[in-house]
């Protein structure tokens, strides 16, 4: 066990054997810790986290402009961090990588430098997410799914496992296949997580004309913003659409 006196360790954590604490770390309370675990400079560590054995947080970023600039890693309270996991801090671009609250991020996953991860996050065993990747709030990333760095993924959404993603993901949708495409709603995540029959409604109305065959993404919002009520849902699609960098992934029209 290395533990640095420089770092900052609340109350009731537990550090068993094999587990490596170097200065720059803060962690809060309640936090449990599995043996070989690796907390590198630069972790910001919320009360209640477990962080389970062999698990690597606030690593060096893989890449090479990166000068070891201190920056952060920050994982947001009641969040769990599995067995062999790989959490980057960020680089002088965003200067830290955030990871939400109660977010369970799952075996051999690995987050790279920059990301920002909502809350409510689930990671499935071995996926990798490049850098600068954005997760919103309530998704579900399958196993063995990779992320393109730069690309975005909206609320609620569902990504199937075993596929590479490479543009943006918008919100309330699954994902999935190979090339990865709109697969429709993830209506069963949104019905659990309180949507009603009429939100889902619009939702996929909305969807409907985005992904059909009628009119390409700018006149398909074009219509949106002029035929159907500006819902939080349709604003937040809409929000989505116009601060896309990579482009929408396919789907339906294509």
């Amino acid at each position: 066990m290395a533990v640095s006196s420089k770092a900052s360790i609340g109350k009731n954590v537990n550090i068993p054997d094999y587990v490596t604490i170097e200065d720059d770390v803060i962690i809060g309370n309640n936090v449990e810790i599995g043996p070989g675990a690796w907390i590198g400079n630069g972790a910001r560590v919320a009360d209640n986290v477990k962080i389970f054995h062999s698990a690597s947080v606030s690593i060096v970023p893989h890449d090479l402009k990166y000068r070891d600039e201190p920056t952060t890693m920050e994982i947001g309270e009641g969040t769990i961090v599995k067995d062999f996991a790989t959490l980057s801090r960020g680089t002088s671009a965003h200067m830290k990588t955030t990871l939400g609250k109660n977010c369970f991020i799952m075996n051999y996953s690995h987050l790279g430098h920059d990301n920002i991860i909502g809350d409510n996050v689930i990671i499935s065993n071995g996926s990798n997410l490049g850098g600068h990747v954005e997760v919103d709030n309530f998704v579900n990333i399958g196993a063995m799914v990779g992320i393109h760095q730069f690309c975005k993924v909206g609320k609620y959404c569902m990504i199937g496992a075993c596929i590479f993603v490479t543009k943006d993901v918008p919100p309330y949708v699954k994902c999935a296949g190979n090339p990865s495409k709109y697969q429709g709603l993830n209506s069963i995540g949104l019905k659990r997580r309180g949507f009603t029959s009429e939100q889902i409604e619009n939702i996929k109305n909305a969807y409907d004309i985005i992904y059909g065959k009628v009119y390409n993404v700018s006149d398909a919002v074009k219509k949106i913003k002029d035929e159907m009520e500006k819902t939080d849902e349709i604003n937040e699609i809409l929000t989505f659409i116009e601060n896309s960098t990579r482009g929408l992934i396919g789907g339906v029209r294509g």
